[in-house]
């Protein structure tokens, strides 16, 4: 039976950095998911912001699961360099905070295009910035978000295939439910050998985002199977 840690995206509960610890310490949650410190996104930090996060959660007793990063979360016809420059920072943060995983997107479809003529493009960019993250020693991981190449299940599937398993799998079941995709069984089951980790949202196809287990996401369902896997 695999074992499920819980980690938080604690910029959620407040945009400080010393009240995201303090709820997370008050909550018994020893893993944060970074992304929002002191109301800057942790891709803006520098080397040495880095290393005062990392020394405060190590005082706290709280460890970096993965970094939100907000790496591919850009038009495919946007500017490329200064996006590499910024994964590259991006990945040096994530090693200061010895994160073991970096959350990912790939890249929102141009208006009017069909997403099938993109994909070597986007296997291209997700290929370079997969050989930074290996020098870096993170593992990237792929999130579903309406928009973008891996908005269905099949171009999930598609892209972590292409790429050899290198890049894994977040799998956002409350996304899959507002982009009009049925999460469990069948994207689960199609991109179960991928998964990483997955974020904990509940949505209905109406478009609202709901408490967890008050929706068609199907989690309990979802992690259950996972749950009861190997390893």
């Amino acid at each position: 039976m695999k074992r499920i840690l819980l980690s938080a995206f604690s910029d959620e509960y407040s945009a400080d950095f010393g009240e995201q610890i303090a709820a997370l310490c008050r909550l018994g949650i020893r893993y944060m998911e970074i992304r929002g410190v002191d109301g800057r996104n942790v891709s803006e930090l520098s080397a040495a912001e880095a290393k005062t996060c990392a020394a405060r959660l190590a005082d706290a007793g709280i460890s970096v699961s993965a970094v939100g990063s907000p790496i591919g979360k850009m038009p495919l016809d946007g500017d490329w360099l200064a996006h590499r420059d910024m994964a590259a920072r991006v990945f040096e943060i994530a090693a200061i905070l010895d994160a073991p995983c970096c959350r990912v997107f790939s890249f929102y479809i141009p208006a009017g295009v069909d997403a099938s003529f993109c994909r070597p493009q986007v296997i291209e960019r997700l290929d370079e910035l997969l050989e930074m993250a290996t020098r870096a020693g993170v593992t990237l991981c792929h999130e579903n978000e309406a928009g973008i190449y891996g908005e269905s299940p099949a171009q999930c599937a598609d892209l972590l295939a292409a790429l050899g398993g290198r890049m894994r799998c977040v799998f956002d079941m409350g996304n899959f439910v507002l982009c009009g995709y049925s999460p469990y069984p069948s994207a689960y089951r199609m991109l179960r050998p991928y998964i990483r980790y997955f974020h904990i949202k509940d949505a209905v196809v109406t478009g609202a985002i709901v408490p967890p287990g008050q929706g068609e996401a199907m989690i309990r369902e979802t992690l259950a199977d996972f749950s009861a896997g190997e390893g």
